[in-house]
């Protein structure tokens, strides 16, 4: 059996939206202000500037080699299997999935317990369990599913904007007057670059929209166009909020919050944090589901081309629901380990540091690609774009690994 095309491009930008707000502004956003403070936006500006050049990359690749593997292929296309770099990319983007779905289920769970007193095992095996039921059922369900927790979140974002507009508006007087640069010279430099680092994870999401090439209407068309929407979109939202939150004064409470959007809108008191604490856990469900969707793809691809050591087990297709169920199911299991078990921030950060090693491989091999053929059918950047996006990657990965070494996150 072969995957289904049920989704057009409308589909698309509201499943990498939804997979890129749920997993970044939800739930990340509390972990980057305690590292950047009131100087997050300029952390959120850092990321996405790495993050751009990469999704512009991804949209003239995906274009080219539009299949369910996404950056598995795109390394094979640039590379060949060298030294079995596909296999590697495979599973490094396998891992980072897995992470991320973690870190999302964890951030789930982190909320929820702003309102209900629950034992963190049982909203864990909840959630797994009904993502697991969505993700089964099939990409056309999903897609639906996306879509209105998706528009739910988007409502959710405009109305915590609203409730923290002092914050909006009083962020530039902090940045003239220099309140921003707490922590006098180098050091909040480095709070900045520990705050981008973990900010990267906040836009992975668009790696997971090119792995439904193959379920996806007319993809050479609307794979490079729904990348470039939704980066946009979700860029322009990450800038805001974190803004709004940088600008309130009050970082330490919304850092240690278990739903820091939840506590930042709703501190004055002006409006129930009840409607925004269940709004925010659906837009979470969504980036939860789509971490599983995308892990459970790549391993589906792995499987039955025999790559990477996966079982041919793992590559097989429902008659009945058209989705990779065994491969789903084992996504899941190593999912509810690492949820149970590992802090949100050290799931975000190894996201973030497994997720650029891959993005810098994609730009190296659109950038080989590049420089062999230019198809007239695809986006056609600049030669630099990749090579840019490639230098940022390594620059990034190399800055973390010295911040880790010197202590300085």
């Amino acid at each position: 059996m072969t995957l289904k095309r049920d989704m057009g491009l409308g589909g698309l930008v509201f499943y990498g939206t939804g997979t890129i707000l749920g997993a970044g502004i939800f739930v990340v956003i509390g972990e980057v202000m305690g590292e950047a403070g009131p100087a997050a936006p300029l952390a959120y500006a850092l990321a996405g500037l790495v993050a751009v050049f990469t999704a512009l990359s991804f949209a003239e690749i995906s274009a080219r080699v539009p299949t369910a593997a996404g950056a598995i292929d795109y390394v094979e296309a640039g590379f060949g299997d060298r030294a079995a770099l596909p296999a590697i990319v495979g599973w490094l983007l396998i891992l980072a999935n897995i992470v991320s779905g973690a870190t999302i289920t964890t951030g789930f769970v982190s909320y929820l317990s702003s309102f209900v007193e629950l034992p963190g095992w049982m909203a864990t095996l909840g959630l797994l369990a009904l993502v697991g039921f969505v993700a089964v059922a099939g990409i056309k369900q999903a897609a639906w599913f996306m879509t209105a927790t998706t528009a739910l979140g988007l409502i959710t974002l405009l109305a915590v904007l609203w409730l923290a507009r002092d914050g909006l508006f009083a962020w530039p007087g902090l940045l003239r007057d220099g309140t921003v640069w707490e922590g006098a010279g180098s050091a909040a430099f480095t709070g900045i670059l520990a705050g981008a680092f973990l900010a990267i994870y906040s836009f992975i999401g668009f790696g997971d929209m090119a792995q439904t090439a193959e379920e996806l209407k007319r993809p050479k068309r609307n794979l490079p166009r729904g990348i470039v929407v939704t980066i946009l979109i979700v860029f322009a939202f990450y800038l805001l909020i974190a803004t709004a939150l940088g600008g309130l004064g009050d970082i330490d409470g919304i850092a240690q919050a278990d739903a820091p959007l939840v506590y930042a809108a709703t501190r004055g008191g002006e409006f129930p944090a009840l409607p925004l604490a269940l709004a925010s856990l659906l837009v979470i469900v969504n980036g939860a589901l789509t971490q599983i969707v995308a892990a459970s793809r790549l391993l589906m691809d792995l499987g039955r081309d025999g790559r990477g050591g996966v079982p041919g087990k793992a590559g097989e297709v429902s008659d009945t629901t058209n989705t990779p169920v065994f491969a789903t199911l084992a996504v899941l299991a190593v999912v509810l380990i690492l949820a149970l078990f590992v802090p949100l921030g050290t799931l975000a950060s190894g996201t973030s540091l497994v997720i650029l090693m891959v993005f810098a491989m994609v730009n190296a091999a659109l950038w080989r690609l590049k420089r062999k053929t230019q198809p007239e059918d695809v986006p056609n950047l600049w030669v630099s774009v990749p090579l840019i996006g490639l230098v940022l990657c390594v620059l990034t990965i190399v800055g973390q690994v010295l911040l880790w070494t010197t202590g300085g996150s």
